[in-house]
């Protein structure tokens, strides 16, 4: 019935009198009334649905992005609807707690600045390793261009080098003193390995004429005792490998760690050596040049690095003079008692003096392993 009266309200005219007023008509009455009546209605129903949504509105906050602007009357055109996305302005923030709008304006652009800065950042850093390693391959080229220029005109008797004659005959003795001594340590593993393998036999035999004599009554006696003799030769035996094997050990050590790192030293004495004749010799060839500003810069650049490599060359020769001295000390007092305890084994196993053997290896606190400890432990591996 409402929906009726509203659309006859809507289509009725107004008339207007030659003063412009409107008239009176007979239905204005009713038609107020009605009015009236479905505002009201309107205004029960549509009370709690418009709070809760006023109270949404309030906390999401309305989508500027989708929402219209519309211009003109009750069922004008679209012509006059302006969407809001093509308004530029800052954007907000709906506080739904204080009702309030925040502009957020400048977060966009201040993550776009430290996100800009932080890849600058990183560019340099980049870029500095990327300078500093081009630098590192630069000057180990021009190192090793200069080193094998030298190297090659020594090897054909054009270069000059530095020659330290007391030194390079001690170096040679070294050499040829640890070739020597890697002699003695392969015969003294190979006499091991023999005396070995002939213990094992000696008990094995031992443990044959034991059962022998068990099963043979009329040799029993014979058997028995063959039987002790192997087996006091087999303990002797083992007590020998246990002073032949502490020889080997202390020559292996000698041989392998402590001239090895002699040797090493002396290597790089050597390389210092060449590197220190490189650049002497590219520093004279400089002094024999021109004597311009650009010739001057270089002169005294290749100074700075002769002097680099003459500190270093003098720095690793006294380190080898140093190590050659102890090591000498070192072999002979080694040597000493490791020969004592060869000579004074082997002849008291071969004399068969049991008590002298044991007395050997007490002088020279060796201590030998238990039956079935022939596998070194791995921490003894190492």
């Amino acid at each position: 019935m409402t929906d009726s009266i509203m659309s006859k309200a809507a289509t009725m005219e107004i008339p207007i009198n030659s003063n412009g007023d409107t008239g009176t008509l007979p239905e204005d009455d009713s038609l107020e009334q009605a009015a009236k009546l479905q505002w009201s209605l309107d205004e029960k129903v549509g009370s709690s649905r418009g709070t809760r949504d006023l109270q949404q509105v309030m906390v999401s906050g309305p989508n500027l992005n989708e929402t219209s602007i519309v211009s003109g009357g009750y069922g004008g055109t679209a012509e006059g609807i302006i969407p809001t996305s093509s308004i530029k302005g800052p954007a907000v923030h709906y506080n739904a707690e204080f009702n309030k709008r925040i502009p957020v304006t400048g977060l966009g652009s201040n993550m776009h600045h430290s996100s800009s800065s932080s890849s600058i950042t990183a560019e340099e850093t980049t870029r500095g390793v990327a300078v500093e390693k081009l630098e590192t391959v630069k000057k180990w080229g021009l190192n090793t261009y200069k080193c094998t220029k030298q190297m090659i005109s020594e090897r054909f008797g054009r270069g000059s080098r530095t020659v330290d004659l007391e030194l390079e005959a001690q170096i040679e003795v070294l050499r040829d003193t640890k070739r020597k001594y890697e002699n003695v340590l392969r015969l003294a593993r190979a006499l091991t390995n023999h005396f070995y393998n002939m213990v094992q036999t000696q008990h094995a035999l031992g443990d044959t004429f034991a059962d022998l004599s068990q099963k043979s009554p009329e040799l029993r006696d014979e058997f028995g005792y063959n039987a002790e003799t192997q087996k006091l030769l087999c303990k002797n035996g083992e007590t020998l490998l246990g002073a032949v094997n502490f020889f080997v050990s202390s020559i292996n050590t000698l041989v392998n760690k402590t001239m090895e790192d002699t040797l090493m030293t002396i290597k790089m004495y050597e390389n210092a050596r060449l590197e220190f004749d490189a650049y002497r010799s590219d520093l004279e060839e400089l002094s024999l040049g021109p004597r311009d500003a650009v010739a001057m810069a270089r002169i005294e650049a290749a100074q700075q690095q002769y002097q680099v490599q003459k500190d270093k060359y003098e720095r690793l020769r006294s380190d080898v003079i140093i190590k050659l001295k102890f090591l000498e000390e070192n072999k002979v007092k080694v040597m000493h008692k490791q020969l004592l305890l060869f000579h004074n084994a082997i002849s008291a196993y071969f004399a068969g003096n049991q008590q002298q053997l044991e007395q050997t290896l007490k002088q020279f606190n060796i201590k030998l392993r238990p039956p079935g400890a022939d596998k070194p432990s791995w921490l003894e591996e190492q």
